[in-house]
């Protein structure tokens, strides 16, 4: 194989090494993407179907069904009421992370952060409300 070969081979193989990774990328990016932008109502319904499948799978008695569902709801609420007990301690590092970048920031800039910072918080809050 000349050399002219051989590098046309390596660039073909490079082609395609991008080609794979960007293809590997885009699927991870899409998934993180749906993970996030599923509501409360998504995670709410996947729950159910999950509930669901296993009653059938397991073909659960009624008895057995709102033994698992009391489980499974007791659960969820110690789940919830662990996350309000962290949550406090995630806000310090947050707020001092934004303060670090608000201190490099032009005062323009800054506005448009707090605006940034401002629409995320908003965003987290109506994310966070209960939806029954």
């Amino acid at each position: 194989m000349t050399v002219t070969g051989r590098t046309r081979l390596k660039m073909w193989f490079v082609l395609i090494a991008v080609f794979v990774l960007v293809v590997a990328t885009g699927a991870a990016l899409t998934g993180l993407y749906r993970s996030r932008a599923s509501g409360p109502e998504a995670r709410e319904s996947a729950m159910h179907e999950r509930f669901e499948k296993m009653r059938r799978e397991l073909n659960l008695t009624d008895e057995q069904t709102t033994a698992v569902r009391t489980i499974l709801d007791e659960t969820r609420n110690e789940y919830r009421a662990l996350k309000t007990e962290l949550r406090p301690r995630f806000e310090e590092p947050r707020q001092k992370a934004r303060a670090r970048i608000r201190a490099l920031l032009n005062p323009e800039q800054q506005k448009k952060f707090d605006a940034m910072v401002a629409q995320q918080d908003a965003q987290h809050d109506e994310d966070q409300k209960p939806r029954h």
